[in-house]
C-alpha cells in the first residue's frame, strides 16, 4: 500500500461512505481537528507517570474512535462510535485525578512543566475541536452528539490532568493578573 494516492490533489476525500467531499467541509474541519488533539496527546506521552500514560493512552484511542464516528455521515450499529461509556470514563479519569489536586478557586496560566504546558495545548486544540464539532452537527442532521460530549469532557480532563502533572513536578499554579 503507497501512503500517496493523487486522490486528494483536487482538494477532495473521501468519507467512510466512499462519498467525495471537499476538504475544507464541516466534516473534514472537525475530524482533522480532533486528529490535531491526538497528535498533540502523543507528543505529551510518555509524561512519566504510569497511570497517566495509560489514560493518555486510552484517551487516543478514543479519539480514533472519534474521527470513524464523524467521517461517517451513515454509520451501522456495528461502526466505530463514542458512546456514554467512553464519556463515563473520561469522568472518572477527572474524578480519580481532582482527588489529588486541591481545589481550583480561580483561573490559572495554561503553563507549568513540559508535560503541563502540553497537556494545556493539547486542551486548548480539544476545545477547538468541539467548536468544529457543534458546527457540523448544525449543519449536518445525524452527528453523534455524545462525541461532542466526549470532546467537551476531554477538555476538562486534560485541563485537570495538566494540573496534576503540574502538582507532582512541583510546579505552582500562577493566576492570570486583571
Amino acid at each position: 500500500m503507497t501512503i500517496y494516492t493523487g486522490r486528494g490533489d483536487q482538494g477532495q476525500t473521501d468519507l467512510r461512505t466512499m462519498d467525495r467531499v471537499s476538504k475544507d467541509s464541516r466534516r473534514i474541519e472537525a475530524y482533522g481537528t480532533v486528529d490535531e488533539v491526538n497528535a498533540l496527546v502523543g507528543v505529551v506521552r510518555p509524561t512519566g507517570y504510569d497511570d497517566l500514560d495509560d489514560h493518555l493512552r486510552a484517551v487516543q484511542n478514543h479519539l480514533h474512535i472519534v474521527q470513524a464516528d464523524f467521517a461517517n455521515p451513515q454509520p451501522d450499529e456495528d461502526d466505530p462510535q463514542i458512546t456514554e461509556e467512553h464519556v463515563e470514563e473520561i469522568e472518572a479519569i477527572i474524578d480519580e485525578a481532582n482527588e489529588e489536586l486541591d481545589p481550583l478557586e480561580s483561573f490559572i496560566l495554561p503553563s507549568g512543566s513540559e508535560p503541563g504546558a502540553k497537556l494545556h495545548h493539547a486542551r486548548a486544540v480539544c476545545r477547538r475541536a468541539e467548536r468544529r464539532s457543534v458546527s457540523l452537527a448544525a449543519e449536518e442532521a445525524g452527528v453523534n452528539e455524545t462525541a461532542i460530549v466526549y470532546l467537551n469532557r476531554l477538555s476538562d480532563a486534560l485541563f485537570t490532568l495538566a494540573r496534576l502533572v503540574n502538582k507532582r513536578e512541583g510546579v505552582r499554579e500562577e493566576s492570570p493578573e486583571y
